[in-house]
């Protein structure tokens, strides 16, 4: 599976010299900048730009500070095997950096009869330990997670939303470790997007995909089986929620909760709020339950 991930960024790497410099400024210029559900995924024949364009996916954001009230000092693997069992642990700081760069690019259009449009897409999540100069400043933990989507334009009214589209996709995640901090999961995860008025909604249920070495076999008790993101946008001010829960409604649930807001500064600069409480806001930390508040600039937003 890391042979797959490794193919999937070389793919992304030689496509972005492909397309053109306009092109790539289709993220930060404001006039093309996607607003809306149909506009980033071009769910209609007026708003289709093509293949082979590189176009903003989730969030891309700096949070130069992020405080931690749990710092994962000894990361622990639901795997009992020794490969997994750490050294002693590292005096990590409270406070770190943390950044996030999140692309996709669509690499066939009205495929299945004229309906859907494959995509591959790439998240990468940092985090670095820039004022811990007694470690040499180590980035910490980074996520890296390629998925190839396929996705659907739907028109359904359901509860005063309407379903814009639906899909599925495969994503592997990992943190490009090895042992014993080695972490990854692959998931099959469905996918239904809702929109009224000012509100978006993203609802993904998941299926873990068995592993043959698993780093970490009890990462769905924490992370659970799907999520759901909550969107609201006014005048450039953007609130997002995101949760997930494991469905145990007693001594064994768990979950995480996720909520950020940015604000208009210039142009396409925000300013970010992030703050989340639970378990897993990094593979390493999936079995670490923390309170976490980063602020910093956002360059893309969900809207």
């Amino acid at each position: 599976m890391k042979l797959l991930l490794s193919r999937i960024i070389l793919l992304l790497i030689v496509l972005t010299p492909l397309v053109g410099q306009s092109q790539i400024q289709a993220l930060f210029n404001n006039k093309s900048q996607f607003r809306n559900m149909t506009e980033r995924w071009e769910l209609d024949s007026t708003v289709t730009r093509g293949t082979f364009l590189i176009t903003p996916y989730k969030p891309i954001y700096i949070l130069p500070t992020r405080w931690s009230s749990n710092p994962n000092e000894k990361p622990v693997s639901g795997n009992p095997s020794d490969d997994y069992i750490s050294q002693d642990g590292l005096n990590y700081n409270n406070i770190e950096s943390r950044f996030q760069i999140s692309f996709k690019t669509k690499v066939m259009q009205d495929i299945f009869w004229g309906h859907g449009d494959l995509w591959i897409a790439y998240t990468q999540v940092s985090h670095w330990q820039i004022y811990n100069n007694s470690l040499s400043r180590p980035f910490r933990e980074i996520n890296y997670e390629p998925e190839i989507i396929l996705n659907f334009p739907v028109n359904v009214n359901l509860l005063g939303f309407k379903m814009k589209m639906a899909g599925v996709s495969f994503t592997h995640e990992s943190n490009g470790k090895s042992l014993p901090l080695s972490r990854s999961w692959n998931r099959v995860i469905f996918h239904a997007g809702f929109e009224k008025d000012r509100w978006t909604v993203y609802v993904r249920p998941w299926l873990r995909m068995k592993a043959t070495k698993d780093d970490n076999p009890d990462i769905s008790e924490y992370l659970g089986y799907g999520d759901i993101n909550v969107i609201y946008g006014q005048n450039g001010h953007i609130f997002s929620f995101k949760g997930n829960h494991n469905l145990h409604f007693n001594s064994r649930s768990k979950g995480s909760a996720t909520f950020s807001y940015s604000y208009p500064i210039k142009d396409n600069l925000k300013g970010h709020l992030l703050i989340s409480n639970g378990y897993g806001e990094t593979l390493i930390d999936y079995n670490n339950k923390q309170t976490t508040i980063g602020l910093g600039i956002s360059l893309i937003e969900w809207l």
